[in-house]
């Protein structure tokens, strides 16, 4: 019962990366609607910020599931 509380507690780690991706989307399409040109400049970092921030997102479902079936 109480890993299944740590495990919840371990999700709520998820609403960070969860309001990270929606600001850097809102970010990366406000440059691009300023400046449409500058796409191919901005694809990479912005591909690579979304990929790390989903990862630590992707941890937290980790934890949480070893603290469910390990715990």
């Amino acid at each position: 019962m109480d890993s299944n509380i740590a495990a919840g507690l371990a999700m709520l780690g998820a609403i960070g990366p969860g309001i990270g991706l929606g600001i850097g989307f809102s970010k990366a399409m406000e440059a691009l609607g300023r400046n449409p040109e500058a796409s191919g400049t901005i694809f990479v970092p912005y591909i690579l910020g979304l990929a790390l921030t989903e990862a630590i997102g992707i941890y937290c479902l980790v934890v949480s599931l070893i603290l469910i079936f390990a715990g």
